[in-house]
């Protein structure tokens, strides 16, 4: 019954809440990025996978310049990653817009971290399963491990996340990822092929 049913009412709460609770802060923050990005804007949007693979727009804060070099081509992404990008990341803040995304329903708060949609023909029949529930904003793998796990581990523990879902899972979650987050444990400031950071 949680998983059916009331951990979409709870996230839906909780994310309207939030939503109205730090709305001043995600608008502040935005202003911040608009200068910093030199005018590639606050936020960016990419398509991702979500329950049962339906494609959705993902909100996140965009943490990086859209210089280019003399070619026309853009930098890399570590000479476009600003100072503010950096700290957002530190501390995931450039994933609170994705509260939009769950009070809309196309994410929960816990749940597999959804990627980008190109890799979905690579995936096993069982690494297929991470869908079978809504994508989280945090999940039972970014508590495991993080940037430090292999893909295939990750998908595992996604995996077992939809087996194992529930209240008492999803609290041991939020308290590992505050942790975390407090602590910059197993966080990266890198980009790689499945995150699509901008």
């Amino acid at each position: 019954m949680y998983k059916s049913f009331f951990k979409r009412v709870l996230d839906f709460v909780i994310a309207l809440i939030a939503i109205l609770l730090i709305g001043w802060f995600i608008i502040l923050v935005a202003i911040i990025l608009h200068f910093a990005n030199k005018g590639a804007g606050a936020f960016f949007t990419q398509d991702r996978p979500g329950k049962d693979e339906k494609i959705f727009k993902l909100i996140k804060f965009k943490s990086m310049t859209d210089e280019k070099d003399e070619n026309g081509n853009l930098l890399p992404e570590q000479q476009r990653l600003t100072k503010a990008g950096a700290v957002i990341r530190k501390f995931s803040i450039d994933e609170l817009p994705q509260l939009i995304n769950v009070l809309k329903g196309d994410m929960a708060f816990i749940g597999p971290r959804p990627l980008l949609p190109k890799y979905l023909p690579l995936y096993s029949e069982e690494q297929h399963r991470r869908h079978e529930v809504r994508p989280g904003i945090s999940g039972w793998a970014q508590v495991h491990g993080r940037n430090n796990i292999s893909w295939t581990e990750k998908f595992k523990l996604d995996v077992w996340y939809v087996d194992h879902c529930s209240l008492w899972v999803d609290i041991k979650v939020v308290f590992l990822t505050i942790k975390n987050v407090l602590t910059s444990k197993d966080i990266v400031l890198t980009t790689g092929p499945f995150t699509g950071n901008n």
